[in-house]
């Protein structure tokens, strides 16, 4: 018999912590909970509880476990958790999860396309889109993932679970983690959300004697008095109060003779005692030697492998055929010491991580040595691809085998085919093990590697400090030329992050690297990244001639040398630089990165072009149709952070364009989420869309609230100023009627763009600030012009301001057929922004009285109407007095306005002057109108009256003909 308990001993207060976790998460309180103690102390007996509790409930229960064998693996136990669960319950439907499936695809087989996408989606990318899932698993009964042994896991699945404790709030998710207590990053982890009191810590000591006594007893089915004190002793003595080893000790007394069951019950007899090195017993030794030869070397191979190995790699190492391979695996099985692993098919499993450890220390360490060695070459030699996972198994066994110089060499090129697969965390963990043991000749190089690693997964402190401490190269030499590409991705991190001192000095490094004459591809990629430089506060500005050229002489030599990423950047730098120019110039450019993203299957840059052509597209003429494709491209691809960053250009034209619950459906969907996944500019300018919105509908004290909050997220520090002063605070000051303020704000957007160089073009700079100077009288002719001689000048939401300046200027110079026609225009580019146009017709208004050209009557009845109908009373008042100041009378908004035609309404036509006109239709006489809507007749002469004078028309015929017109045109 196998020693092992039906029951869970002792451990009645943290079964009660699980209990209260789970009903927490049924109730959508979620709960991140850590049980960490030794090896063999009983974490995985509780995640089995827990377990088997959830599943009760009707839960969906999701288990997975990182390996032991040393091997870094990104994501393995999030992926065995999601396959534990999906191949029994299928893979979810739920619409509200498609968006998420290209991200979760590296996580979830059957939501992997045909074709890699070539997109390597971020940590906190796959990390939100795993929060979903788990909250759409949990909807209606809450869900529980299992994740076991996280002291061996990779940093990509630190990072992701990081996320997740972090945002489990309101969530109906539990998520109960194991570890071990030692240094590393899954400790830290749960330390540190232990003191942002965001996850629970359990700590699992020994068990007291009185407790392994009856371990004792349940494990042999038997009250403990009747088992013999003697062994009951030599229990709590030897095992430490560790239930693991009460149980592998139970196994060898049983197995040897030890404790033998009589008719009475036990009897224990005579046996030497035998130490535990390390806490693993030695009695493995015998059972081992009590086992048939071929199965006792399978296990030992296996063991050398690992706590979990495959199947094919031990047929490959042990050359064994598949018949007998499988029936020495079965007996192996029929031991208790191994089992398959029930998360993948392929795999099996010792029962215990110290069973596999206690093996592998049964053997003398030459004959350990020799076994690993024989392995390593087996693997290495098999004729297979060496994938990440073989080749880090054979850099294990070489270093097993007392090879250090080749278990470097297999650690970093595994390390560097990480960084090439985007596993930033991993590169790095598996680099750092390969310069540890790499000897002085391949040290600089693995250095050099580990450097880019982190630079690109975002430690560039650590990245510059590492790349500081390498030796000198000769100039100009194959090393010297290996350095200087390091210090170029590294200054590309640097630029991205808008650190210039940090980029600039990249780049002096490599140039004093590669010398005089460097190649023609590593001259572009300088190029492009200079470039990039000069464009950041506190870069050396360049001429916008000789920036431009040096841009397109990079792209053009990066497209001729074979390297697509580095044309791609250097046409969307040349994308920006053009836009000074103009916009077809820039559209251009991006339209080349477009194809050149195309061709060479560059998802995330095609992605990158759409989304600028997007912009481009959007503020030209405010249709938002290709951003929405953007959009569409980015979702497609997996990029919730893209997907987030062009939901903000959405939630900002919906703004423009006065779609307000389009706007407010954005932000509420990305806002929270973009500030969980750490996508700074993303988040500011999502809060920034919601402060405009309340801007331009007039909520002042709800745009402060917005932002307040923009501010706490470090909007003021950031590039979006301008945005704020102009489009936000200007628009909602103008109403508001204080001009004053709106000007303040919009000269303050300019110093602010005059300081800090930006490609914001609506911020007022080229549009509303120069109308505004003109309706003072500040502007001059020549001021105008100037400012719509810029390409910011062609946008439509600056251009319908520019015609009203224009307008206004003919106008003072008694062209009034010249300002008509600019009205006929801004009324043609004001048609797709509601609350601009009706605030132009605002503004212009009194200008046009003063100088008597335009209809300055219609246009503040038509923004009267609009502001009052938008609750924007203090516009929709000031319409009203600037009507009473010109002596034209003043609609008063009765009941039954929303019933008159919008031609009618601006015209002043009232409710009850509308039921006189609809009557007309019909030519009745003046008594049958006053009997009909119980009015006077004299009454019904007056409305007639005003009607004529509204409407226009000559004679009473002439009305007549005009209401049955517009009665018929009614629905």
């Amino acid at each position: 018999m196998h020693a092992n308990s039906p029951v869970t001993i002792g451990r009645d207060e943290e079964i009660g912590l699980l209990s209260s976790a789970l009903d927490a998460a049924r109730r959508r309180s979620g709960r991140a909970l850590f049980l960490a103690g030794e090896a063999g102390i009983g974490k995985s007996r509780l995640v089995g509880e827990c377990a088997f509790r959830a599943y009760g409930f009707g839960m969906p229960v999701l288990r997975g476990r990182a390996g032991s064998t040393g091997l870094v693996v990104p994501f393995r136990p999030l992926m065995e958790a999601l396959s534990s669960h999906f191949r029994a319950a299928g893979t979810p439907t739920d619409p509200e999860l498609v968006p998420y499936h290209p991200a979760l695809a590296r996580l979830v087989p059957e939501w992997r396309s045909g074709a890699p996408s070539g997109y390597t989606e971020t940590v906190v990318e796959l990390a939100e889109a795993l929060l979903r899932l788990l909250s759409v698993l949990g909807r209606d009964t809450g869900c529980v993932m299992l994740l076991e042994d996280l002291h061996d896991c990779d940093t990509e699945t630190v990072a992701v679970v990081e996320y997740v404790i972090d945002n489990l709030a309101d969530l109906p998710v539990l998520l109960l983690g194991t570890l071990r207590p030692e240094p590393g990053t899954a400790l830290d982890l749960v330390r540190s959300a232990e003191q942002r009191h965001t996850a629970t810590v359990v700590e699992l000591r020994g068990l007291g004697d009185d407790q392994v006594r009856a371990l004792t007893g349940a494990c042999l089915e038997t009250p403990p008095e009747l088992i013999p004190t003697a062994v009951q002793q030599r229990l709590v003595e030897r095992a430490a109060g560790n239930p693991y080893l009460v149980e592998v000790l139970l196994d060898d007394l049983l197995e040897t003779g030890g404790l033998r069951r009589t008719e009475g019950g036990w009897e224990a007899a005579e046996q030497p005692d035998r130490a535990l090195p390390s806490r693993i017993l030695r009695s493995w030794s015998l059972r081992l030697d009590r086992m048939d030869e071929p199965v006792r070397d399978l296990l030992l191979t296996a063991a050398t492998l690992g706590s979990q190995f495959s199947v094919a790699v031990l047929q490959t190492v042990t050359g064994l055929e598949d018949r007998v391979l499988f029936t020495h695996l079965r007996s192996a099985v029929e031991t208790g010491v191994i089992a398959p692993h029930g998360a993948a098919p392929d795999r099996y499993a010792f029962r215990h991580t110290l069973t596999a450890e206690a093996i592998v220390s049964s053997l003398a360490p030459a004959e350990r040595a020799a076994l690993a060695r024989r392995a390593a070459a087996a693997v290495e030699h098999s004729g297979e691809p060496l994938d990440e996972d073989r080749r880090q198994l054979v850099a294990s066994l070489e270093l097993a085998a007392g090879n250090r110089a080749g278990a470097a060499l297999q650690f970093a090129e595994a390390g560097r085919r990480m960084l090439a697969a985007g596993s930033h965390g991993s590169a790095v963990v598996l680099l750092e093990r390969s310069r540890s043991l790499a000897d002085e000749s391949d040290l600089a190089a693995v250095t050099e590697s580990l450097a880019v690693a982190r630079a690109e997964g975002g430690d560039l402190d650590g990245a510059l400090a590492l790349a500081g401490s390498l030796p000198p190269v000769p100039a100009r030499s194959e090393a010297a030329a290996r350095r200087g590409d390091a210090h170029i991705k590294i200054a590309w991190v640097a630029v991205m992050a808008e650190r210039a001192a940090d980029t600039a000095r990249q780049i002096a490094l490599a140039n004093g690297l590669f010398g005089p004459s460097p190649s023609p591809a590593r001259r572009a990629s300088l190029a492009v990244v200079d470039g990039h430089l000069s464009l950041l506060p506190g870069g050396e500005r360049r001429e916008p001639e000789t920036a431009e050229r040096a841009a397109r002489s990079a792209a053009e030599t990066a497209e001729a040398q074979g390297l697509p990423v580095v044309a791609c950047q250097a046409w969307q730098l040349l994308a920006l630089l053009s836009r000074e120019r103009g916009f077809d110039a820039a559209d251009a450019c991006l339209e080349r990165m477009l194809a050149l993203s195309t061709e060479h299957a560059l998802p995330l840059w095609r992605v990158e072009a759409l989304v600028r052509l997007g912009v481009n597209g959007f503020m030209r003429t405010g249709d938002a149709a290709r951003l929405h494709s953007a959009r569409g491209a980015a979702a497609a691809l997996g990029s919730l952070l893209l997907t987030q960053t062009v939901d903000g250009l959405l939630a900002m034209n919906a703004v423009m364009c006065a779609r307000w619950d389009e706007a407010e459906e954005i932000t509420g969907r990305s806002v929270e989420a973009s500030a969980r996944t750490g996508n700074h500019g993303a988040h500011r300018y999502l809060l920034l869309a919601g402060a405009a919105a309340a801007a331009h509908r007039g909520r002042r004290r709800e745009t402060e609230r917005s932002l307040a909050a923009f501010r706490r997220a470090g909007g003021d520090e950031s590039a979006l100023v301008p945005l704020r002063l102009g489009f936000c605070g200007a628009i909602g000051a103008l109403l508001e009627e204080d001009r004053v303020r709106a000007l303040a704000d919009l000269d303050a957007a300019l110093d602010w763009e005059r300081d800090h160089p930006s490609y914001y073009y609506l911020s007022g700079r080229y549009g509303l600030r120069p109308l505004l100077r003109v309706l003072e009288g500040e502007a001059t002719r020549d001021e105008y012009e100037v400012a719509a001689g810029t390409p910011g000048a062609a946008l439509a939401w600056n251009r319908q301001f520019l015609e009203l300046a224009e307008a206004v200027l003919l106008g003072r110079e008694g062209d009034h057929a010249g300002a008509a026609r600019r009205m006929t225009a801004f009324h043609a580019r004001s048609s797709a922004f509601p609350v601009a146009r009706h605030l132009g017709l605002r503004l212009v208004a009194d200008a046009a009285f003063a100088d008597r050209w335009g209809e300055p009557v219609v246009w503040l009845r038509t923004a009267e109407e609009f502001f009052h109908g938008a609750g924007v009373q203090p516009a929709a008042a000031a319409c009203r007095a600037a009507l009473r100041q010109a002596g034209v009378s003043v609609t008063q908004h009765r009941g039954g306005r929303d019933r008159i035609p919008s031609p009618l309404r601006t015209s002043g036509v009232t409710p009850r002057e509308y039921e006189v006109f609809v009557l007309l239709a019909e030519r009745p006489g003046n008594q049958q109108i006053a009997q009909r809507l119980s009015i006077s007749p004299r009454t019904v002469e007056k409305h007639l009256a005003s009607l004529l004078s509204k409407t226009g028309r000559a004679n009473r015929t002439a009305l007549c003909e005009f209401a049955a017109e517009c009665v018929v045109d009614q629905p």
